[in-house]
């Protein structure tokens, strides 16, 4: 299945979702939503005051009318939002009063609305840093069962000369500044099955300055066992590292450098020893190798909760809402 949107709306369709926004005075947020209730497959619920949210609307030249705009200094289930995250944070000394007050925040309210199961899905952070996205999501959403931490996925798309588009999955590019062996592994995992959502037959390469032990360092050990643990834990999916680059990606240098590895050249998931790397890497790919990059996707999350670029535009948000909502 080649990469495109037409899959990922088709399924909505099917199952028409809610994604809350949490900036909804914001007018590329205004303009992803118009796009959506102009569609029957996504409605979008925005946090905000309603006549602030209409009022910046007109004066964007949007048309929201149809969305369902939550206020949180005036919903009615707020006391109820309120006992659930102090029960949710008790053992951190969560009080009631604190709960309110962190619970006017967009960020908090929205992710609870989710928790809550008012809405399917969140996308967040057009304005404010992706820290104030994954806070609220570890401490009320949680990471899935198995799973020790929260990283992120970008999916890159290029058009090839036989029709068919071209499509990779990078991680980690945005949110562990040094990963941990476990933490790289899981990412790896993930990376793969969010790769399948969007057609990618998984070939993961765990890549290193090192192939197979060619160079030694604490760091090369990391992806390498990094790549061991991903092994065992899923032993259904084609896994190598620590691996250069060129040898995931090139069947001629991986017969030189590595011939008896599983992935033999043709790496599709590609994950990185650090965020240094992988931030720089699909920068790379997407400035110079012309790929459209979509992400980051927060993955490790029991929930479908979303992180947008403050550089992002109006057409961006609409495509993180769609994927986004496609994987609740």
């Amino acid at each position: 299945m080649a990469f495109g949107f037409g899959a990922m709306i088709k399924k909505l369709k099917a199952s028409p979702k809610t994604i809350v926004f949490t900036e909804g005075t914001d007018p590329r947020i205004l303009e992803a939503s118009s796009r959506l209730l102009a569609s029957t497959f996504l409605t979008p619920i925005l946090i905000g005051n309603p006549e602030k949210v209409f009022e910046s609307a007109e004066d964007a030249g949007y048309n929201v009318r149809g969305a369902t705009i939550i206020d949180p200094e005036n919903y009615d289930r707020f006391d109820e939002m309120v006992s659930l995250f102090v029960e949710l944070r008790q053992k951190k000394g969560m009080t009631e009063e604190k709960a309110r007050t962190l619970l006017k925040q967009p960020n908090y309210f929205g992710t609870m609305l989710v928790k809550m199961g008012v809405a399917d899905s969140l996308l967040g952070g057009a304005t404010y840093s992706t820290a104030d996205t994954v806070r609220p999501a570890l401490q009320i959403i949680k990471c899935k069962p198995g799973y020790k931490s929260v990283s992120s996925c970008f999916i890159l798309v290029r058009p090839s000369a036989s029709g068919e588009n071209e499509v990779l999955a990078f991680g980690d590019c945005a949110i562990n500044i040094h990963p941990t062996a476990e933490e790289i592994c899981e990412t790896g995992i993930e990376c793969a099955d969010y790769g399948k959502v969007f057609g990618i037959d998984p070939k993961v390469a765990f890549l290193s300055f090192s192939t197979h032990g060619s160079a030694k360092d604490p760091d090369v050990d990391k992806m390498r066992e990094a790549a061991r643990m991903a092994r065992e834990r899923r032993p259904d999916l084609i896994i190598d590292g620590e691996l250069q680059f060129d040898a995931a990606v090139s069947p001629t240098v991986s017969r030189t450098k590595c011939p008896n590895s599983s992935v033999q050249g043709r790496a599709n998931v590609f994950v990185f020893p650090d965020i240094n790397a992988g931030n720089i890497g699909y920068k790379i790919a997407q400035r110079l190798g012309k790929f459209d990059a979509y992400g980051p996707i927060l993955t490790g999350l029991n929930a479908p909760i979303n992180d947008l670029s403050r550089g992002c535009n109006g057409m961006e948000v609409y495509s993180m809402a769609i994927i986004t909502a496609a994987l609740a």
